[in-house]
């Protein structure tokens, strides 16, 4: 069942987008090689709760996750678990996703940001992973269809060769973290469920360098390419309204 939002709801979860919007561009500035992923999660989960916030992923699922951000390198394509042994070199690709929750509402949004000079097959990864995003956004308009977005996602996607993650997608976001409709980052233009304003919806591409395959590994959360290439995550937490989306967990 698909929540819509009232007005004063989405006020409140700009509160919850806020934050995250802080913890990413904290992180940005603060990720270097010498850290662990353990380090990123420590400074996130102060940085979240000093603002009046929990973290939403912390103890989130079975087996709880055990981290306040999600932090993933390279092949890791989401739900990597910060680790004081993982730790941070020149030319990786770390991935950073993150929640927190606050007056009643979640926000969440995802960054992979490059450490250091890293080569242009990953750049152009992480280039191409955004401009997915973007794509999709134009078309979150009321009156489109939910299969509008997918379908604009994937085009930009493989017409760059990528392969598109199709076992985990983006999703309705409020009060519960996960809420309906999931949010495909592949489909087909003109299906799925008709938009309207008040939907706040997480859109989220997950991309590959090869492979669209993927594998669970043995923590029971860490998501990895199945070809072991890089992937590139970006997520934004949004709102439909009438005058087109309302990005909520994005600073300028």
């Amino acid at each position: 069942m698909i929540k819509i939002k009232t007005t004063e709801d989405v006020r409140k979860m700009q509160k919850a987008g806020s934050i995250v919007a802080d913890v990413l561009c904290m992180i940005e500035e603060y990720i270097k090689p010498g850290l662990s992923t353990w380090d990123l999660d420590q400074a996130a989960e102060k940085l979240i709760r000093k603002s009046g916030a929990v973290p939403s992923f912390k103890g989130y699922g079975n087996p709880p996750f055990p981290g306040s951000v999600c932090a993933s390198i390279d092949h890791e394509v989401v739900h990597g678990i910060p680790s004081k042994n993982r730790i941070i070199e020149e030319g990786m690709l770390v991935s950073i996703d993150v929640g927190a929750y606050i007056d009643g509402f979640h926000g969440d949004a995802a960054r992979t940001f490059a450490v250091g000079q890293v080569s242009q097959d990953k750049l152009d990864l992480l280039r191409v992973t955004e401009e997915c995003f973007w794509k999709g956004l134009e078309l979150a308009r009321p009156g489109n269809r939910l299969g509008d977005l997918s379908a604009a996602v994937q085009k930009h996607a493989e017409d760059h060769g990528y392969g598109v993650v199709r076992e985990l997608t983006g999703h309705g976001i409020g009060r519960d973290l996960h809420e309906d409709p999931d949010l495909p980052n592949y489909g087909r233009a003109g299906h799925g469920i008709r938009l309207e304003a008040g939907m706040v919806l997480a859109m989220e591409p997950m991309i590959n360098l090869g492979t669209r395959r993927i594998a669970l590994e043995a923590d029971g959360w860490t998501i990895v390419t199945a070809d072991g290439k890089p992937s590139s995550h970006y997520e934004n937490t949004f709102a439909i309204t009438e005058d087109g989306p309302l990005i909520l967990t994005k600073r300028d």
